[in-house]
């Protein structure tokens, strides 16, 4: 499976009108990622976003995207951690995050994964490294199963947004049948 979702993931890259190529060399690290997240979306698992500070804006844009309506796909549940959770930057100990995780578990009976995407020493990655099968975009950090970003990047954000087509397309064509998770 992974080896037809790289070869989907270097075509879809390819196309890309924008100067996206500095994702081809990326995409052995992506692939399983995306793959796992897509895999979860598609099963019915809600999606928390949660990011730090300096990224709110890419979750807001995130949260805009992912059901445009001209997509012409079932709507998703994306949600961003902290709308619903207000408090959430006060939970700090191991039992607060236990107690968030119960709650999360009987509201999404479908079950959660978290995409956090911010610094690696945020408090709120506490959270996320905690949860099984979360969505990791760390920034100036080396973790493991994340996916790896410098916030010295000068074309960091536009790097995240095309991170983002890239996966919403991903999930597209997983839900449209045009890649097979599975194979």
């Amino acid at each position: 499976m992974i080896q037809e979702l790289l070869k989907w993931t270097l075509e879809t890259i390819r196309e890309e009108e924008s100067s996206f190529s500095w994702m081809e060399e990326y995409r052995y690290e992506w692939a399983p990622l995306v793959k796992s997240a897509v895999e979860q979306s598609v099963a019915g698992k809600t999606v928390l976003v949660v990011t730090d500070e300096s990224h709110k804006w890419f979750a807001k844009y995130i949260l805009n995207a992912v059901n445009d309506l001209r997509k012409n796909r079932p709507l998703l549940p994306f949600y961003q951690l902290e709308e619903c959770m207000p408090n959430l930057s006060k939970l700090q100990s191991t039992e607060d995050l236990q107690m968030l995780e119960d709650m999360l578990e009987i509201s999404y009976p479908n079950g959660f994964y978290i995409w956090y995407i911010g610094k690696g020493d945020h408090p709120y990655t506490k959270f996320a490294y905690r949860c099984d099968n979360s969505f990791l975009w760390i920034m100036d950090e080396e973790v493991p199963n994340a996916f790896a970003l410098r916030t010295a990047d000068p074309l960091l954000d536009i790097k995240l947004l095309q991170m983002y087509k890239l996966f919403d397309k991903t999930l597209s064509a997983a839900l449209f049948g045009d890649i097979d998770l599975d194979s």
